[in-house]
């Protein structure tokens, strides 16, 4: 995961929802290699570690927004359920609840890659 492709992968799947930048749970559990299903349930059952102001539902217009913006989401598009996103804070601490060698490496390159988008926004807003 430490090569170039892995860490744009890791980028296209960075969104700014409510002025946060945000991960899909969907996405998430794809870099984790367990299913969406199961990720938030380990996140539900470890609560205390995983501060609910780090993590939240969109709304329907939110989820409309990103399946109008984004082909690679047309899934959702006919899901019945709304998505939970994560933030960066949130996906550190997912490491410690999924415990394993490759949640903590994956945690390690998604919060690189949100660092990294968040230097890019920086620097094109300083240019404006």
């Amino acid at each position: 995961m430490g090569d170039l492709v892995s860490h744009m992968s890791i980028e296209d799947k960075i969104f700014t929802i409510r002025n946060v930048q945000v991960i899909l749970d969907r996405d998430l559990a794809e870099l984790y290699g367990v299913e969406t299903k199961v990720l938030n349930q380990a996140v539900k059952r470890n609560i205390e570690r995983l501060p609910i102001e780090f993590r939240f539902q969109l709304s329907e217009i939110e989820k409309y927004e990103l399946v109008t913006n984004c082909d690679r989401l047309q899934l959702l598009k006919h899901s019945s359920s709304l998505p939970f996103v994560f933030t960066e804070q949130r996906v550190s601490m997912l490491s410690a609840v999924l415990k394993s060698e490759t949640a903590i490496k994956t945690s390690i390159h998604i919060i690189n890659s949100f660092v990294k988008m968040r230097k890019i926004s920086f620097t094109k807003c300083r240019h404006l």
